[in-house]
C-alpha cells in the first residue's frame, strides 16, 4: 500500500438501531421502554455533585496542610539557622569589642587618633543615655501606664471610661507622633553616615587600585638603584621587566571589563545585592539544602522579584565572584613572579658587577706578577748555581755510603750461610728421630692388628655355634608353645561345654510380672528406710571387702613417699627415677594389672 493513498475505512450499519431511533423520534410507543423519572435523576445528580465537592475540598485541605506543614519546616530551618548566626555574630561582636577596648587602652599609643576615638565613644555613650532617657523611657512608662488603666477598667467598671479612653487615645498619638518624628532623623542621621561611609569606602578602593595600578606600570626600586658596569645588560633586564608587567596589565583590563560588563547584568541594586549577600552568608556552604533554603528567604525578601530574577542573579553573581578569584589569584601570581623576576634580576646584576671587579683585577695582578716574574728568574738563577752545587756534594757521600754498605751485606750473608748450616745439620737429626719413632709405632700396630684377628677368627667360630645351639633352642620352645596352644583350646572348648551345661541349669524361669518388676527393690527401700524396724547406727549398709588400714600403711611404697614428702623431695626428678622401681610385698596377679594403657 503506497502512503500516498488514502486510508480505507469501513462503516458498519445496524438496521436495528435506526428503527430504535425512528420510533423515538415519532413517539411510538413500546412495552419495552419506560418513561424517565426526571426528579430522581436529578437527585442523583445533586447528590454525586455534592460527592464530588466533598472530594475536592478534601483535597484542597491536604495540599493546603502539606503547603502549611512544608512551610513550617522551613521556617523551622530557618529559624536554626538564624539562631547560630545571631550566636555567631554576638561572638564576634564580643570578640571585636573586646579588641577595640584592648586597643584602646593601651597607653603606649598616646596618638591624636586615639585621643579622638575615645571622645567620640564617649560622645556615643552619652547621646545613647540621652535617647533612652527621652525616647525609650517614656515609651516604657506609657505601655506601663496603659497596662495599669487596662487592670483598673477592667476591675472597676465607670461612668467616665469612654472620656479616659479618648484621653489615652490622644496620649498615644501624640507619643507616636514624637516617635515618628524621632526616627525620621535618626533615619536620615543614618543615612548621612551611609552615604559618607560609601564615599570614603569608594575613595579607599579608588586609591587601592591607583596604587595597584601605580606598581603594575612602575618600575621598582630595587633595579632602578642598582648600578651595572654593563649598561646592555642593565637595559635588557629593565625591557624584560616591562614586557613582563605589559602582559599582566592586559590580562588585569580583561577581568576588569569583564567584571563590569557582569556587574551591569545583576539583577537586583546596590542595597538589594548587600541585603542578597547577607543572607547568603548566613547560611553555611555545609549545610543540607542550603539552596533551597536561601531562596525561600529571598522570595520572601524581595516579593517583588521573580524565582528566575532570583536564580540570573545568582548566576551573575557567582561569575562575578569566579572573576574576582581569578583577579586575585593573577594579582598574587604576578606578585610572586615579580619578586622571583627582581631576585633573579638583582643577582644577574651583582653576578655581572663581580665579573666586572675580578676582570679589573685580573688585569692588576697580571702587571704585579711580570714584575715579580723577572725578580724570581734572577733569583732561580742563583738558586739553580746553590742546587748544582749541594747535589754534588751528596752524590760523593751517598757513594761512600753505599760501598760501606756493601761491605757490610756480604759479611751478614756469610754469618747467614754459616746459621744455615748449622740449622738444617739439627733438622737432619730430627727427622732421622722422628722416622725411627714412626717405625717402632707402625711395628707395635701390625703385632696388635695380627692379634686382634686371631680373635676374631676364634669369636666368629663360637658365634657360628651359639647361633646353631639358639635355633635349635627356638625350634624347641616353638613345638611346646604350639602343645600349649593346643592344650589351651581343648581346655577352653572344655570350659564352653561346662558353662554351656551351667547355663542350662540355671536358665531363667520366672514369669511375667508387671508388678513386680515396676515396685521397689531391697536396696532403694534401704535407702528410702522403708521396712527398717530399728535403726542401727554402727552398722554399715553395705558390706566391703577391700585393704584396712594396717596393709595400706604397711606398703613400702606408701612409706618410702611419705619419707620424701616430709624431706621436700617427692617432686624432685629421684623421686620420679626411684619411686616405680620399689616393689610391693606380694606381686599383683596377672589377671588384676590393667591392659588400658597398653592399647
Amino acid at each position: 500500500m503506497n502512503k500516498r493513498d488514502p486510508p480505507f475505512m469501513t462503516i458498519q450499519r445496524n438496521d436495528s438501531s435506526d428503527n430504535l431511533i425512528f420510533h423515538m423520534k415519532n413517539g411510538i410507543r413500546r412495552i419495552k421502554y419506560k418513561p424517565v423519572d426526571y426528579q430522581q435523576l436529578h437527585t442523583l445528580t445533586e447528590a454525586k455533585k455534592s460527592a464530588s465537592a466533598s472530594i475536592q475540598l478534601k483535597i484542597k485541605k491536604t495540599v493546603q496542610t502539606s503547603k502549611n506543614s512544608k512551610e513550617q519546616t522551613l521556617i523551622k530551618q530557618h529559624k536554626q539557622v538564624w539562631w547560630q548566626e545571631h550566636q555567631r555574630l554576638r561572638e564576634l561582636r564580643c570578640k571585636v569589642e573586646s579588641e577595640i577596648k584592648s586597643f584602646l587602652n593601651e597607653e603606649k599609643l598616646g596618638s591624636e587618633c586615639l585621643s579622638n576615638f575615645m571622645d567620640l565613644e564617649q560622645e556615643l555613650s552619652e547621646q545613647w543615655c540621652v535617647y533612652l532617657k527621652n525616647v525609650i523611657d517614656p515609651v516604657q512608662q506609657l505601655r506601663a501606664d496603659l497596662k495599669y488603666r487596662q487592670h483598673h477598667i477592667l476591675q472597676h467598671s465607670g461612668p467616665h471610661n469612654e472620656f479616659n479612653a479618648v484621653k489615652v487615645l490622644e496620649e498615644v498619638d501624640f507619643v507616636k507622633k514624637q516617635l515618628k518624628a524621632v526616627f525620621e532623623r535618626l533615619n536620615l542621621e543614618q543615612q548621612k553616615i551611609q552615604n559618607d561611609l560609601s564615599d570614603w569606602s569608594m575613595k579607599i578602593l579608588d586609591h587601592s587600585l591607583e596604587e595597584k595600578s601605580n606598581l603594575l606600570s612602575e618600575l621598582p626600586m630595587e633595579l632602578e638603584t642598582l648600578e651595572c658596569p654593563y649598561p646592555d645588560l642593565k637595559s635588557s633586564v629593565l625591557s624584560e621587566f616591562c614586557n613582563f608587567t605589559e602582559k599582566y596589565q592586559k590580562k588585569l583590563q580583561d577581568f576588569d571589563l569583564q567584571l563590569e560588563d557582569i556587574y551591569r547584568n545583576f539583577q537586583l541594586s546596590e542595597e538589594d545585592h548587600w541585603i542578597y549577600q547577607a543572607i547568603l552568608d548566613q547560611y553555611p556552604g555545609d549545610l543540607f539544602a542550603r539552596r533551597t533554603l536561601y531562596l525561600d528567604m529571598l522570595r520572601r525578601y524581595f516579593p517583588h522579584k521573580s524565582r528566575h530574577d532570583l536564580v540570573e542573579h545568582e548566576k551573575y553573581c557567582d561569575q562575578y565572584r569566579f572573576a574576582r578569584e581569578q583577579r586575585k589569584i593573577l594579582i598574587s601570581n604576578w606578585n610572586k613572579n615579580r619578586k622571583d623576576f627582581i631576585q633573579k634580576a638583582v643577582m644577574t646584576l651583582a653576578e655581572a658587577s663581580a665579573t666586572h671587579e675580578m676582570e679589573s683585577t685580573l688585569a692588576k695582578d697580571r702587571k704585579k706578577q711580570q714584575e715579580l716574574c723577572a725578580d724570581l728568574k734572577a733569583k732561580v738563577l742563583q738558586w739553580r748555581a746553590h742546587q748544582e752545587e749541594v747535589a754534588r756534594l751528596e752524590m760523593d757521600i751517598v757513594v761512600r755510603r753505599r760501598e760501606k754498605e756493601k761491605e757490610k751485606e756480604k759479611l751478614w750473608k756469610k754469618k747467614e750461610l754459616l746459621q744455615r748450616e748449622e740449622k738444617k745439620e739439627k733438622i737432619r737429626k730430627y727427622w732421622a728421630k722422628k722416622e725411627q719413632k714412626w717405625q717402632e709405632m707402625e711395628m707395635r700396630d701390625l703385632q696388635r692388628l695380627e692379634e686382634l684377628k686371631k680373635l676374631m677368627a676364634e669369636q666368629s667360630v663360637k658365634d657360628k655355634e651359639r647361633v646353631k645351639y639358639r635355633q635349635e633352642l627356638l625350634e624347641k620352645r616353638l613345638m611346646e608353645k604350639k602343645e600349649v596352644a593346643l592344650q589351651e583350646t581343648h581346655a577352653e572348648k572344655e570350659r564352653e561345654r561346662r558353662l554351656e551345661a551351667l547355663r542350662k541349669q540355671v536358665a531363667i524361669v520366672a514369669q511375667f510380672d508387671p508388678v513386680r518388676m515396676m515396685s521397689d527393690t531391697v536396696a532403694s527401700k534401704a535407702r528410702m528406710r522403708i521396712g527398717i524396724e530399728e535403726f542401727i547406727l554402727q552398722k554399715p549398709l553395705f558390706t566391703l571387702n577391700t585393704y584396712n588400714e594396717q596393709q595400706i600403711i604397711s606398703d613400702p611404697r606408701l612409706r618410702f613417699e611419705l619419707a620424701l614428702r616430709e624431706a621436700g623431695l617427692h617432686k624432685t626428678f629421684y623421686a620420679k627415677e626411684i619411686l616405680p622401681k620399689i616393689s610391693p610385698h606380694k606381686p599383683p596377679r596377672k589377671d588384676m594389672e590393667s591392659s588400658v594403657f597398653k592399647i
